[in-house]
């Protein structure tokens, strides 16, 4: 199998260039919590289709926001790829199943699978123009008309975030060879 080269472009957000997809989730969440990387996203959505323009004391936030969740969505596409060697531990008995988020039962206790039917459903490119559309528009004081689909990239994006909190707090184990 061809390996996959792609970079994360993490130097605009981050210290260091990350290479490795499971480093740039801890990294991304260091930088902000799930929480806010979550409200700013509602918060885009809710200026796409307004003639006001989103956070006008501070746009550069989503710049910020921008370039950090388009890194996160490359890092994501990459995770694609790790499924078949990697896989996320298993929750102690103990936890409360509070931050499953958007999560079926199936997608929490395996979560690789949201990655999966994420890039099935679009491609990676669909999800940065989706992204450069949201917060371009959000941005602007006028008000656009779309001809194409924002609410599934919006709801994929959403259950990724969760997907990567998840494999963030429990960790991964190396699948061991049968």
């Amino acid at each position: 199998m061809k390996k996959i080269k792609l970079s994360l472009e993490t130097s605009f957000w981050a210290i260091d260039e990350i290479v490795d997809p499971f480093k740039l989730i801890n990294v991304f969440f260091n930088y902000c919590t799930i929480d806010i990387y979550k409200n700013t996203l509602s918060e885009i959505m809710l200026y796409v289709n307004k003639a006001e323009v989103c956070n006008k004391e501070r746009p550069g936030d989503l710049f910020d926001f921008h370039t950090a969740v388009r890194s996160f969505i490359r890092g994501a596409y990459l995770l694609n790829f790790k499924a078949k060697r990697w896989e996320v531990k298993k929750a102690p008995k103990d936890w409360l199943i509070i931050s499953q988020g958007s999560l079926n039962k199936q997608e929490y206790q395996n979560p690789f699978l949201v990655f999966e039917k994420a890039f099935e459903c679009k491609t990676l490119e669909e999800y940065e123009f989706f992204l450069n559309e949201i917060v371009h528009v959000s941005l602007s004081p006028y008000k656009e008309q779309f001809d194409y689909d924002l609410i599934n990239p919006h709801i994929h994006l959403v259950k990724m975030l969760d997907a990567a909190q998840i494999i963030n707090e429990r960790g991964i184990k190396k699948i061991k060879n049968k």
